[in-house]
């Protein structure tokens, strides 16, 4: 079984809108969220489709499954007071949906507000996590990183040897459901993300390379280049260009 873990327990602060959380932004009169969903509920790999939500937006996410016919969501749970505390909701809720077959489920753990990826990244997400356990979804650095080392002093990879991780991220369900369980028995409730997460309790992580324009939309300019791809792909559809 092959489910997809969406989180947007977030609000948004740094969108600069109080309205509603950045996840409902709506573009052509569809919320972000829905963009994202979509591109999961229609792979053909994916078996369901599990979001952790703002527990008070639950009822207007509902209403838009059912508008923009979406068919493969079969949970949703209030997201936590983190990133890390939503996911870890969302992947209980994939444990009960997965009962009996957990040791043969695959979990691929996406962003709410990250609706530019494509089918291929999904294939491959999917592809790799069953031969190895994980897959996380990266890009190549295009500037130079450098680290603040304890010491006070600095140090600067290759960047030719550097990738930025991005989302899905992938992983057998019994694993990562490991991993979290170990970080709240510890109290260890920062972790950035789920291969932060993964490899610092020692798991081997394998890697894909995604599309470029798999951004987080967490900004206005975030959501100005969202409307940017957007347009270029509609426009693509329509005009051939």
């Amino acid at each position: 079984m092959n489910l997809a873990v969406i989180f947007a327990g977030g609000v948004g602060k740094r969108m600069n809108n109080n309205s509603r959380p950045k996840q409902f932004l709506e573009l052509n009169g569809k919320p972000i969220i829905i963009y994202t969903l979509e591109l999961f509920d229609a792979h053909p790999q994916i078996d369901g489709i599990i979001v952790a939500c703002v527990e008070g937006w639950i009822p207007f996410l509902e209403r838009y499954i059912r508008q923009f016919g979406l068919t493969k969501v079969v949970g949703i749970v209030p997201g936590g007071a983190s990133g890390q505390a939503s996911i870890y909701n969302g992947l209980c809720e994939a444990e009960r949906y997965a009962a009996g077959h957990e040791d043969d489920t695959i979990v691929l753990i996406h962003d709410g507000v990250r609706p530019l990826i494509n089918e291929q990244t999904i294939t491959d997400n999917i592809a790799k996590a069953r031969r190895s356990g994980s897959c996380i979804t990266c890009i190549p650095a295009i500037e130079t990183f450098v680290v603040n080392m304890p010491d006070g002093t600095h140090s600067i990879p290759a960047r030719e040897d550097s990738l930025i991780a991005r989302a899905p991220q992938t992983f057998r369900l019994t694993d990562i459901l490991t991993a979290h369980r170990k970080a709240i028995g510890e109290g260890h409730n920062d972790f950035i993300d789920s291969c932060t997460m993964m490899h610092h309790y020692g798991y081997d992580l394998t890697m894909t390379i995604g599309p470029s324009e798999n951004i987080k939309i967490t900004t206005p300019s975030d959501f100005f280049v969202f409307r940017a791809m957007i347009a270029a792909k509609e426009n693509e559809i329509i005009f051939g260009i």
